[in-house]
């Protein structure tokens, strides 16, 4: 295990290696207990570094030999790697270590999931596999052999050779360290191919164990989907003969894009109609994308030092989101993400987790693979698109795959491309990067005489080591509306680059209502005072569909923060315009099912605590309760006529005019089931031919107290299926009455079937109790308390998942003193466990500073 007293680094203190690595040479004799490892390392001075010792990164390695041009040597061997003393000049070293990997449930370097040898190294997984220089800007090319009895053994690259008990693989493409995999295990494989537009037909490969072949075709459709769209939008064609993912059930991410041969956590792959929903479809479809997509972005042009990981993950998260738009609704997807980042984003940049895009300085990169760093990265991508446009964004991206390919880059590379582009200068726009925090852009209007002028003045909050914060520049989209609901300016991108600027708009026929950050122009709060009439009236007419979803959100934010605060009734204004849109068969049905969702209470926490109100969640949890009751009881007439567009009649696909019925088939279902108690989920339930279907009928059935025979038939019918019981576990807690939920919990961690030490499972259970609002915050912090345990409990075993899970205490400061002191004494307990894990220690010590 890592030491938890790990140094800080620094971004300012980046020096390059003193070596280049020509060549790199592995030979793997597979044991699960005592694997050993041959490499053979070829190393050039480079005269532009400066001097330093020679030191390679090792961690729970068990030495066996070290030779330096075929001499043995004995370096210095420390709990971090290992020192030598090297030639002047160019210079073979070569090492044989031990590991073992069926005792590493870290899940780092190379381990074993049920019999499978699999390997993760991003970020510094290599260096438990042999002793490497383990940092992103040493690239080289590599050749593997791997000897053992599995039928199926996989590397990077192309295969060079096989023979009885032995395979290796050679990739021609120089790459950093965390880009190695190995794959070894008794696998099958759903097989195609795919010819590039240069005519070069791609072997195409999604290994699994033989009872998850059924779970494939989707997959494959998605990879060559996604390879297809790169060449057309990106003109990225791929460079290898094979392509190769394997499906593998213990997993700390989703998946990794190592060269050649992604390895997925088997949630993000393996789907059909019967075991997965159209939710599940979708992800895996853009996770297949964003992997696939990392062979340009991420791979050939790799990040120099990991502060710079935003480099590859923001824009390859950018461009899994154009992906998506353009294989589904793009309008429907933008208001998802934005969703996402609010939940998740926003709420790091509200707390003690805030950091930059690029942060400048870490303990355990590991703790950095943030929505911050993913999902915020990727809207500076965005906005840099909308503000240099279509056209000079192909440009530069052209030019920096030209320049940069082969090569460990910075965002400085990467900005310089589009200033040299567009002339631009973006020393301004680089703050994005650098600053972290929420900007609020504050809204003032004045009217006379037929001119319209509209004041922005930007903040943004002090965070963690960042008091003060320089104006950055944001694109403001905005269009206006006349009275009657015409446009009488369309979409125009508003440039805000100082601290408070005006825009004039002259010529106006009468006052116009401005339609403010279409499209989410930008990632900032919008501070704007406007009357529940104006936000009505954009829900009725403005022609931005995100705009007009989120006029939506705002009245039903308002609307349940009054009936929190004061014990009002639902606004039933708003709620007739709603149902205006749902009456709209014009619309797409999925925009429709977003239309009918509610703000996360979590939100509505924030939203208190914003206005100096100290959030109860068991209030907020009563008040959307008794809205939800209140629209099933006005919409009782409705409901049926909706339940009938949504139905779908055709074979089950996971496409987006389905999935989009089925969405709001769904919505409309819940209303339902506080109508009927249950009957209409329970007859659904009976003939539903999908996992969409039968799942959405076993929330409800739950929610309604009907649960208990359908949980059992579930998990009689599910039980070999561990993705599907996921699904069983987690909703079990999801749909809990808040009263209920720790009790449900600890009785689900108390059930034969729940494997802690599997990721999948473990976040099923916590990631549902942490994300119910009101049964994670109960006043007595049992829930706190529950989560503790499991979390020190889980951090001698995986230190990357525990670590993650403790973001759930990152609002502690939001709530109420008794809540405050519960959760705080939570965070002390695991602070206070002895051995307590770096990345642990790490997040811990930011969320009490």
């Amino acid at each position: 295990m890592k030491d938890a007293q790990a140094q800080t680094i620094y971004l300012r203190d980046y020096t390059p290696f003193g070596w280049t690595v020509e060549s790199v040479h592995l030979t793997f004799v597979l044991a699960p207990e005592a694997t050993r490892v041959r490499s053979r390392l070829r190393f050039v001075p480079d005269p532009k570094a400066p001097a330093q010792e020679f030191f390679l990164q090792g961690e729970d390695l068990t030495p066996i030999s070290f030779a330096i041009d075929g001499t043995p040597v004995t370096p210095e061997i420390t709990p971090e790697g290992l020192r030598a003393k090297v030639p002047d000049g160019p210079f073979t070293f070569e090492a044989e270590v031990e590991i073992a990997p069926l005792h590493n449930t870290a899940l780092e370097g190379l381990y074993m999931s049920r019999g499978m040898y699999c390997t993760q190294c991003e970020a510094e997984g290599f260096r438990k596999i042999t002793f490497y220089p383990d940092r992103p800007d040493v690239m080289s090319v590599f050749t593997v052999r791997i000897e053992g009895g599995e039928p199926v053994k996989l590397s990077n690259g192309n295969p060079v050779g096989a023979g009885e008990g032995w395979a290796e693989w050679h990739d021609p493409w120089p790459k950093p360290a965390y880009l190695f995999a190995l794959v070894a295990g008794d696998l099958v494989a759903q097989s195609d191919s795919f010819t590039t537009r240069s005519g070069r037909e791609v072997a195409l490969n999604l290994w699994v164990r033989e009872g998850d072949l059924h779970k494939c075709a989707f997959g494959m459709e998605a990879l060559k989907s996604s390879m297809d769209w790169d060449e057309r939008v990106y003109g990225r064609e791929y460079d290898l003969d094979v392509f190769n993912i394997v499906a593998v059930d213990d997993f700390n991410m989703g998946a990794m894009e190592n060269k050649g041969l992604n390895i997925f956590n088997s949630s993000a792959v393996l789907a059909s109609p019967e075991t997965a929903t159209d939710a599940n479809f979708e992800r895996i479809e853009g996770i297949i994308a964003h992997e696939y997509f990392h062979n340009w972005t991420g791979n050939r042009i790799t990040c120099r030092d990991w502060f710079q990981l935003c480099l590859k993950e923001g824009l390859t998260v950018f461009r899994d989101a154009q992906f998506t738009s353009d294989m589904r609704s793009a309008e429907v997807k933008r208001i998802v993400d934005v969703i996402d980042l609010r939940a998740r984003q926003f709420a790091e940049d509200q707390g003690p987790l805030a950091h930059p895009v690029r942060p400048e300085s870490f303990q355990e990169i590991n703790n950095f693979y943030t929505a911050t760093v993913y999902e915020k990265g990727a809207e500076v991508i965005g906005m840099l698109k909308l503000l240099v446009g279509d056209d000079a964004y192909s440009r530069a991206l052209d030019l920096y795959f030209a320049r940069h390919d082969g090569q460990a880059c910075t965002i400085e590379d990467w900005l310089r491309v589009f200033e040299e582009v567009t002339a631009r200068d973006l020393s301004q726009f680089k703050l994005w990067y650098a600053q972290a925090g929420t900007p609020r852009l504050a809204v003032a209007e004045d009217w006379q005489d037929g001119t319209y002028t509209l004041t922005l003045r930007q903040t943004t909050p002090p965070t963690p080591g960042q008091p003060d914060k320089a104006p950055l520049v944001i694109p403001v989209a905005l269009g206006l509306l006349s009275p009657d609901g015409h446009e009488v300016l369309p979409t125009t991108v508003l440039e805000l680059t100082e601290a408070e600027q005006s825009f004039v708009f002259p010529g106006l026929a009468a006052r116009p209502v401005p339609s403010l950050l279409r499209g989410f122009s930008a990632p900032v709060v919008l501070e704007r005072e406007s009357s529940r009439e104006e936000r009505v009236f954009l829900l009725a007419h403005d022609t931005d569909t995100f705009t007009r979803w989120e006029a939506n959100r705002d009245l039903a934010r308002a609307c349940l923060l009054a009936m929190v605060t004061d014990g009002a009734d639902p606004d039933a204004a708003w709620l007739d315009g709603l149902e205006t849109v749902l009456r709209d068969a014009s619309l797409d049905p999925a925009y429709r099912a977003l239309m009918l969702g509610v703000p996360t209470q979590s939100d509505l926490a924030q939203a208190l605590h914003d206005r100096g109100v100290t959030p109860d969640p068991e209030a907020i949890w009563a008040a959307t309760e008794r809205l939800r009751d209140a629209r099933a009881t006005r919409w009782a007439e409705l409901l049926p006529q909706l339940a009938d567009e949504a139905r779908v009649e055709a074979p089950y696909r996971p496409d987006a005019a389905q999935s989009g019925r089925r969405s709001l088939g769904s919505a409309v279902l819940a209303l339902t089931t506080r109508l009927d108690g249950g009957s209409a989920a329970e007859a659904q339930y009976d003939r539903a031919d999908n996992m969409t279907l039968q799942l959405s009928a076993l929330a409800c059935l739950v929610q309604a107290g009907r649960g208990a025979e359908a949980l059992a038939r579930f998990r009689a019918q599910w039980q070999g299926d561990r993705l599907v019981m996921d699904k069983w576990f987690g909703l079990q807690i999801a749909a809990s009455d808040p009263a209920e939920t720790v009790a449900v919990t600890e009785a689900l961690t108390r059930d034969p079937d729940f494997d802690w030490t599997n990721p999948n499972r473990f976040r099923a259970v916590f990631g549902a109790l942490a994300g119910h609002h009101a049964g994670f915050h109960r006043a007595d912090g049992a829930g706190y308390d529950l989560l503790a345990d499991w979390l020190i409990r889980l951090d001698d075993k995986n230190p990357q998942t525990t670590a993650r899970m403790c973001a759930a205490y990152q609002s502690w400061r939001r709530y109420d003193p008794d809540r405050q002191a519960k959760m705080r004494a939570a965070l002390d307990r695991i602070a206070a466990k002895p051995g307590l894990s770096r990345d642990v220690t790490e997040m811990v010590t930011r969320l009490i500073a």
